[in-house]
Protein backbone atom coordinates (compact mmCIF):
# COMPACT_ATOMS: atom_id res chain seq x y z
CA UNK A 1 0.00 0.00 0.00
CA UNK A 2 2.87 2.40 0.85
CA UNK A 3 4.58 1.60 -2.44
CA UNK A 4 1.36 2.27 -4.36
CA UNK A 5 0.81 5.62 -2.60
CA UNK A 6 4.43 6.66 -3.17
CA UNK A 7 4.21 5.63 -6.83
CA UNK A 8 0.98 7.63 -7.30
CA UNK A 9 2.51 10.74 -5.68
CA UNK A 10 5.65 10.42 -7.79
CA UNK A 11 3.56 9.93 -10.97
CA UNK A 12 1.42 12.98 -10.14
CA UNK A 13 4.56 15.06 -9.52
CA UNK A 14 6.05 13.98 -12.88
CA UNK A 15 2.76 14.68 -14.68
CA UNK A 16 2.49 18.12 -13.05
CA UNK A 17 6.07 18.95 -14.12
CA UNK A 18 5.33 17.85 -17.70
CA UNK A 19 2.10 19.86 -17.72
CA UNK A 20 3.94 22.97 -16.51
CA UNK A 21 6.52 22.59 -19.28
CA UNK A 22 3.79 22.20 -21.90
CA UNK A 23 1.89 25.26 -20.63
CA UNK A 24 5.13 27.28 -20.58
CA UNK A 25 5.97 26.20 -24.14
CA UNK A 26 2.51 27.07 -25.47
CA UNK A 27 2.53 30.41 -23.66
CA UNK A 28 5.94 31.24 -25.14
CA UNK A 29 4.73 30.43 -28.63
CA UNK A 30 1.67 32.63 -28.21
CA UNK A 31 3.57 35.56 -26.70
CA UNK A 32 6.48 35.53 -29.16
CA UNK A 33 4.40 34.42 -32.15
CA UNK A 34 2.05 37.39 -31.83
CA UNK A 35 4.97 39.80 -31.81
CA UNK A 36 6.03 38.81 -35.34
CA UNK A 37 7.70 41.70 -37.15
CA UNK A 38 6.83 40.26 -40.58
CA UNK A 39 3.10 40.81 -40.04
CA UNK A 40 1.49 43.32 -42.37
CA UNK A 41 1.63 46.86 -41.01
CA UNK A 42 -1.01 49.32 -42.11
CA UNK A 43 -0.08 52.98 -42.63
CA UNK A 44 -2.05 56.07 -43.58
CA UNK A 45 -1.05 57.66 -46.88
CA UNK A 46 -3.05 60.31 -48.76
CA UNK A 47 -6.15 59.65 -46.64
CA UNK A 48 -6.10 55.97 -47.69
CA UNK A 49 -4.95 52.90 -45.88
CA UNK A 50 -2.57 50.73 -47.88
CA UNK A 51 -0.64 47.66 -46.85
CA UNK A 52 3.12 47.78 -46.37
CA UNK A 53 3.31 45.36 -49.31
CA UNK A 54 1.96 47.75 -51.94
CA UNK A 55 1.73 45.31 -54.86
CA UNK A 56 4.37 47.18 -56.80
CA UNK A 57 2.78 50.59 -56.28
CA UNK A 58 -0.50 49.58 -57.95
CA UNK A 59 -3.81 50.73 -56.58
CA UNK A 60 -6.61 48.38 -55.64
CA UNK A 61 -8.50 49.45 -58.77
CA UNK A 62 -5.48 48.59 -60.98
CA UNK A 63 -5.20 45.18 -59.34
CA UNK A 64 -8.92 44.50 -59.80
CA UNK A 65 -8.66 45.43 -63.50
CA UNK A 66 -5.68 43.09 -63.94
CA UNK A 67 -7.55 40.29 -62.18
CA UNK A 68 -10.58 40.82 -64.44
CA UNK A 69 -8.32 40.61 -67.53
CA UNK A 70 -6.73 37.41 -66.25
CA UNK A 71 -10.15 35.85 -65.58
CA UNK A 72 -11.37 36.87 -69.03
CA UNK A 73 -8.26 35.36 -70.67
CA UNK A 74 -8.72 32.15 -68.68
CA UNK A 75 -12.37 31.92 -69.80
CA UNK A 76 -11.31 32.51 -73.41
CA UNK A 77 -8.66 29.80 -73.16
CA UNK A 78 -11.16 27.33 -71.63
CA UNK A 79 -13.65 28.07 -74.40
CA UNK A 80 -10.92 27.54 -77.01
CA UNK A 81 -10.01 24.23 -75.38
CA UNK A 82 -13.65 23.14 -75.52
CA UNK A 83 -13.77 23.97 -79.22
CA UNK A 84 -10.68 21.81 -79.84
CA UNK A 85 -11.95 18.76 -77.94
CA UNK A 86 -11.95 15.56 -79.95
CA UNK A 87 -12.33 11.89 -79.13
CA UNK A 88 -10.16 8.81 -79.41
CA UNK A 89 -10.30 5.05 -79.25
CA UNK A 90 -7.67 2.38 -78.70
CA UNK A 91 -7.38 -1.05 -80.30
CA UNK A 92 -6.87 -2.37 -76.74
CA UNK A 93 -6.94 -0.90 -73.25
CA UNK A 94 -4.55 -3.44 -71.69
CA UNK A 95 -1.74 -5.77 -72.66
CA UNK A 96 -0.44 -8.93 -71.00
CA UNK A 97 3.22 -9.66 -71.78
CA UNK A 98 2.81 -13.13 -70.21
CA UNK A 99 5.84 -14.78 -68.59
CA UNK A 100 9.02 -12.76 -69.05
CA UNK A 101 12.50 -12.60 -67.54
CA UNK A 102 14.19 -9.90 -65.48
CA UNK A 103 16.06 -7.19 -67.40
CA UNK A 104 14.39 -8.05 -70.72
CA UNK A 105 12.91 -5.42 -73.03
CA UNK A 106 9.29 -6.18 -73.77
CA UNK A 107 7.53 -4.02 -76.35
CA UNK A 108 3.88 -3.50 -77.21
CA UNK A 109 2.00 -0.90 -79.22
CA UNK A 110 -1.36 0.65 -78.43
CA UNK A 111 -3.03 1.88 -81.61
CA UNK A 112 -4.89 5.15 -81.05
CA UNK A 113 -7.49 6.39 -83.52
CA UNK A 114 -8.84 9.93 -83.67
CA UNK A 115 -12.62 9.35 -83.73
CA UNK A 116 -13.49 13.05 -83.51
CA UNK A 117 -13.52 15.90 -85.99
CA UNK A 118 -10.58 17.94 -84.65
CA UNK A 119 -6.86 17.02 -84.66
CA UNK A 120 -5.94 14.76 -81.73
CA UNK A 121 -3.02 16.15 -79.75
CA UNK A 122 -1.45 13.79 -77.23
CA UNK A 123 0.21 16.10 -74.72
CA UNK A 124 2.07 13.44 -72.79
CA UNK A 125 2.14 9.80 -71.74
CA UNK A 126 3.28 8.93 -68.22
CA UNK A 127 4.19 5.51 -66.81
CA UNK A 128 3.44 4.45 -63.25
CA UNK A 129 7.06 3.40 -62.68
CA UNK A 130 10.56 3.75 -64.09
CA UNK A 131 10.61 0.24 -65.55
CA UNK A 132 7.97 1.26 -68.11
CA UNK A 133 8.83 3.67 -70.93
CA UNK A 134 6.04 4.98 -73.16
CA UNK A 135 6.59 6.94 -76.39
CA UNK A 136 3.83 9.12 -77.86
CA UNK A 137 3.26 10.33 -81.41
CA UNK A 138 4.90 13.74 -81.87
CA UNK A 139 2.51 15.03 -84.55
CA UNK A 140 -1.25 15.61 -84.15
CA UNK A 141 -3.40 12.71 -85.35
CA UNK A 142 -5.91 13.93 -87.94
CA UNK A 143 -9.60 12.90 -87.74
CA UNK A 144 -10.09 9.29 -88.85
CA UNK A 145 -6.34 8.55 -88.73
CA UNK A 146 -4.47 6.10 -86.47
CA UNK A 147 -1.05 6.23 -84.84
CA UNK A 148 0.76 4.20 -82.17
CA UNK A 149 1.92 4.61 -78.58
CA UNK A 150 4.94 2.42 -77.94
CA UNK A 151 5.31 0.95 -74.44
CA UNK A 152 8.51 -0.81 -73.34
CA UNK A 153 8.46 -2.76 -70.07
CA UNK A 154 11.89 -3.71 -68.74
CA UNK A 155 11.75 -5.29 -65.27
CA UNK A 156 14.69 -4.49 -63.04
CA UNK A 157 16.76 -7.10 -61.18
CA UNK A 158 14.77 -8.46 -58.25
CA UNK A 159 11.46 -7.22 -59.71
CA UNK A 160 9.80 -10.64 -59.90
CA UNK A 161 6.31 -12.04 -59.68
CA UNK A 162 3.10 -10.49 -60.98
CA UNK A 163 3.63 -6.92 -62.25
CA UNK A 164 0.76 -4.50 -63.01
CA UNK A 165 1.59 -1.07 -64.44
CA UNK A 166 -0.31 1.82 -65.98
CA UNK A 167 0.35 4.32 -68.75
CA UNK A 168 -1.67 7.54 -68.52
CA UNK A 169 -2.39 9.32 -71.80
CA UNK A 170 -3.16 13.06 -71.66
CA UNK A 171 -4.86 14.51 -74.75
CA UNK A 172 -7.34 17.13 -75.95
CA UNK A 173 -10.26 14.80 -75.20
CA UNK A 174 -13.06 14.63 -72.64
CA UNK A 175 -12.04 13.13 -70.30
CA UNK A 176 -8.54 14.51 -70.68
CA UNK A 177 -6.85 11.38 -69.25
CA UNK A 178 -7.06 7.79 -70.48
CA UNK A 179 -5.37 4.98 -68.54
CA UNK A 180 -3.86 1.99 -70.34
CA UNK A 181 -2.75 -1.10 -68.39
CA UNK A 182 0.05 -3.57 -68.84
CA UNK A 183 0.90 -6.68 -66.88
CA UNK A 184 3.43 -9.47 -66.84
CA UNK A 185 4.68 -12.28 -64.69
CA UNK A 186 8.43 -11.84 -64.18
CA UNK A 187 10.39 -15.09 -63.53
Amino acid sequence: MIIHTTTCKLTNKINNTKMKKIVFLISSIIVFGCNNSSSINVKKQDAKFESAFEAGGQSEKDLEEKLAKIKKEEERRKEEEKQNITSLSFNKMSHDYGNIGEETSNVTYFEVTNTGDKPLIIDKVDASCGCTTPEKPEEPIMPGRTDKIKVVFKPKPGQTGQQNKTVTVSANTDPKLTVLKIKAFVK
